[in-house]
């Protein structure tokens, strides 16, 4: 049969209540006592029944994290770093994957927040802020993760990437570049709008010419690199920025597959979403933007367990840095 928290507190020797609260840390248990719980624990393989203690404290212990793309590393090292975060203060997570479709999202938000979990993270694909707020019910906990909106009625945790694109750009300028092609993700995304609003500024500061058809968009996914690429190419870019970390690996292939040789036939600035020894083989070709992913995933951490914690804690908008670091290392 299978142990009971009773038989643990008989061998213990020791209260049922000591062992709840020993297990679920809600009062101080002395080291020693802790000791012997643990030891009759491991010696019964006792297992707690999370469906009771969900029943007595309101809790499930599990969060939600809904995204848009979880074969994208940079969602998926986000995912590996919340979950980190997160396990190691006793919470599970569960994954939902949108794949950019704000219907799944819709779909996923209304289940999670059935009684699933006791908090969502939610980097949405949502193109309207109403249609994400009305299916969140009144006091639920929830964090925004990359994307957010103009309301701030949620706390969110995101990367601001204008200044380094802004530095990019003025670069490529003081390097004699004037037909600088951009390369966005969905237009509907928080994200995109941003670096696409860092690429026009910087272009207009340095006295660039404002051609909208060097900038194009893609859906967010590497396979719609190339189409962009081509356009940008029969358009005489002589220099292009992805801004999408995804397209970046598939940019360099495009280009070689051309014959192109970034930096010596073409100048290249592109995201780099996780930080890797992949991109080492092309570090010297590429001006990089590279995002703080793993402190990305564990700030989402410690705001959705705050939120649980304290629903009523004031919204708290924390705003990442990404960094620019120019091909060779070479100083802006």
């Amino acid at each position: 049969m299978k142990a009971t928290i009773s038989d643990v507190a008989r061998l213990a020797g020791v209260s049922t209540a000591t062992v709840s609260h020993t297990i679920n840390s809600t009062r101080y248990v002395s080291g020693e006592t802790k000791e012997k719980v643990y030891q009759a624990i491991r010696q019964l393989g006792y297992t707690p029944d999370a469906s009771a203690r969900s029943f007595r404290t309101g809790k499930k212990k599990t969060i939600g994290f809904i995204v848009p793309d979880i074969s994208n590393k940079f969602f998926g090292t986000i995912i590996e770093s919340a979950e980190n975060y997160l396990s190691a203060q006793g919470y599970h997570l569960i994954i939902a994957n949108t794949k950019e479709s704000m219907d799944r999202e819709e779909t996923n938000l209304r289940l999670l927040t059935a009684g699933l979990v006791d908090g969502l993270l939610v980097a949405s694909t949502m193109d309207d802020f109403a249609r994400l707020d009305g299916l969140i019910p009144a006091g639920f906990p929830v964090v925004l993760v990359d994307r957010t909106f103009e309301s701030q009625k949620y706390s969110s945790v995101s990367v601001s990437n204008f200044q380094p694109i802004y530095r990019s750009v003025c670069r490529l300028a003081a390097q004699g570049k004037r037909r600088i092609g951009v390369i966005g993700g969905l237009r509907r995304l928080s994200t995109t709008q941003e670096r696409i609003a860092a690429c026009r500024t910087a272009m207009a500061d340095c006295g660039l010419p404002q051609d909208e058809d060097l900038i194009l968009y893609g859906d967010s996914m590497e396979d719609s690199a190339p189409p962009c690429l081509e356009r940008l190419l029969e358009r005489g870019c002589d220099a292009i920025l992805v801004c999408q970390g995804l397209m970046a690996s598939v940019t360099i292939a495009y280009l070689r597959g051309k014959g192109i040789r970034p930096r010596e036939d073409l100048e290249l600035v592109s995201f780099v979403d996780y930080d890797t020894r992949a991109y080492e083989f092309y570090y010297d070709q590429v001006d990089r933007i590279v995002q703080p992913v793993e402190e990305l995933g564990r700030v989402a951490g410690e705001q959705i367990l705050l939120r649980v914690e304290k629903p009523d804690a004031p919204v708290v908008e924390r705003v990442l840095t990404s960094e620019y670091r120019p091909c060779g290392g070479e100083e802006v």
